[in-house]
């Protein structure tokens, strides 16, 4: 008897906690009713945004050191301008221009092993990219009694990359003189970046941007024609200022 009492008391009081209490669903507009604590005080959801994106131009220019390519050191300059139709939605167009050579751990490679030793590299001269940006998430920080806002942005599209490399020596057998080979490849470009707030108009970016195309082989040929996949990643901070 004492166990089916407290089974209907366990009923009652579920009934009565769904249909007197309304559902807990907060959009970014609402506020949390306080009066009962002060009547003068507004208590805002985590989801209100101080900084907007949605029909702002923003310019952004910068640079950072390429990641990739264990033969070469490079550096990137880069300039972006994005717009955003919808807080989250957005199209961003890029172009990035690369100073790059061969490091010490090439030099390594070629002077001990004589002429059967040589390291293939690509070097990335410049690339220019349309890319979709989604925004769904953003943060507060409360650091030393200051509140830093940021957002997240993700970007997909499409790339025209070109760049030199030293196939020719390849297929030369390191033997007499050789030029570099330029080419340039059409392939896909991703970034993933932070974009601190400074005040409604600055902000600072950091990015990290990793550029794919398909290109020959070291060893290929016209007439062979085998190629592979090859990578590019860049890390990047840039200054910017919207509209």
């Amino acid at each position: 008897m004492l166990r089916l009492n407290v089974i209907g008391y366990l009923a009652v009081l579920s009934i009565l906690t769904f249909d007197l209490i309304p559902p807990l669903i907060a959009s970014e507009s609402d506020t949390y009713d306080f009066t009962w604590l002060d009547p003068d005080k507004e208590v805002y959801v985590l989801q209100n945004r101080k900084f907007r994106k949605k029909g702002n131009l923003s310019l952004h220019l910068g640079g950072g050191k390429t990641t990739s390519g264990a033969f070469v050191d490079s550096l990137t300059f880069q300039g972006r301008a994005n717009y955003f139709f919808f807080e989250e939605w957005g199209i961003e167009f890029l172009y990035s221009k690369n100073e790059g050579k061969e490091n010490s751990t090439a030099m390594s490679v070629r002077n001990p092993g004589g002429p059967g030793s040589r390291p293939f590299r690509r070097i990335v001269t410049d690339y220019k990219a349309v890319m979709a940006l989604w925004s769904p998430f953003y943060a507060k920080i409360n650091t030393f009694n200051q509140i830093l806002y940021f957002d997240w942005i993700f970007g997909l599209g499409l790339v025209q990359l070109n760049e030199h490399n030293n196939r020719e020596e390849f297929q030369s057998g390191g033997v007499g003189t050789f030029a570099e080979k330029n080419e340039e490849h059409n392939g896909a470009i991703w970034e993933i970046g932070l974009q601190f707030y400074i005040n409604p108009s600055w902000d600072l970016r950091a990015d990290f941007t990793g550029t794919h195309y398909k290109a020959q082989k070291a060893l290929s040929t016209a007439s062979t024609g085998d190629e592979a996949y090859y990578s590019n990643y860049d890390l990047s901070l840039s200054l910017g200022y919207r509209f």
